[in-house]
């Protein structure tokens, strides 16, 4: 659609809706990824009881100057841990990929489509590979991490790619029938979080206490995910404050 300037207006934002026959994969680079506002539409899904599971491709052991790696990792890991059960993931997963030095290589791609293939999800959640996103300059390990997943969702559904999946694991193709990714340019598609969906991701946020202390300047997290999940067009025409978490979504 075109005003009368010929520019192009953006379309209304789709609500998303699934069903407790999805099962839903996220799959991010570092703990703390998802909590930065995706965690809240988790926390809807797994309230409707539509199981999601978490996949990290590196444990963000580079993530904290002051703190050497073989620290920094195992803690980080044990807030994500928290943070899941914040939002009622219980089932995480995370690989050991260099944090900091994530590449979009075959042996990454292999590891993806192999948790794929096991856990045979519905939906695909993980994040923008653009160099620019909606808060900025995309982050590395993000962009290895987003393209690497497109590629792993085709190579999981290509009998030909990875043959040895299924001839000695036994895990033969899956298609996902839907990627949604975060932080995207032109979201389509909306899921409302507010109240306690919203209240859920606040928390899984906070669960990242040692990560969050040694970021001094970090915005406090309720007030960060509550400016940052407000629908503003909702929001206006409810006159309350509406939230939500918004994606592109690529129907496969």
């Amino acid at each position: 659609m075109s005003d009368s300037a010929g520019t192009v207006s953006p379309q209304p934002l789709v609500d998303l809706e699934l069903s407790t026959e999805d099962r839903v994969l996220c799959i991010v680079a570092h703990p703390d990824d998802m909590e930065y506002g995706t965690s809240a539409a988790v926390a809807r899904w797994t309230a409707a009881e539509i199981p999601v599971s978490y996949l990290l491709l590196t444990s963000g052991e580079a993530g904290i100057r002051n703190l050497p790696p073989e620290q920094t990792g195992p803690m980080r890991a044990e807030e994500q841990r928290r943070a899941c059960a914040e939002v009622g993931v219980e089932d995480l997963r995370i690989l050991d990929f260099p944090d900091g030095m994530l590449e979009p290589t075959l042996e990454l791609r292999r590891a993806i489509a192999a948790t794929i293939r096991e856990l045979r999800p519905t939906v695909l959640v993980t994040m923008g590979w653009a160099e620019e996103v909606a808060w900025g300059l995309n982050q590395a390990d993000h962009r290895a991490a987003g393209i690497s997943v497109l590629d792993a969702l085709r190579d999981a559904d290509n009998p030909w790619v990875f043959r040895d999946l299924a001839e000695e694991q036994h895990l033969p193709a899956w298609h996902v029938g839907s990627l949604l990714v975060f932080g995207a340019e032109h979201p389509t598609h909306r899921v409302e979080v507010t109240g306690e969906p919203l209240e859920r991701s606040i928390r899984s946020l906070e669960a990242h206490r040692g990560y969050l202390n040694a970021l001094p300047d970090h915005p406090d997290p309720r007030a960060m995910l509550t400016e940052f999940t407000l629908d503003d067009d909702a929001t206006a025409r409810t006159g309350s404050p509406v939230h939500a978490v918004v994606f592109r979504c690529y129907p496969m």
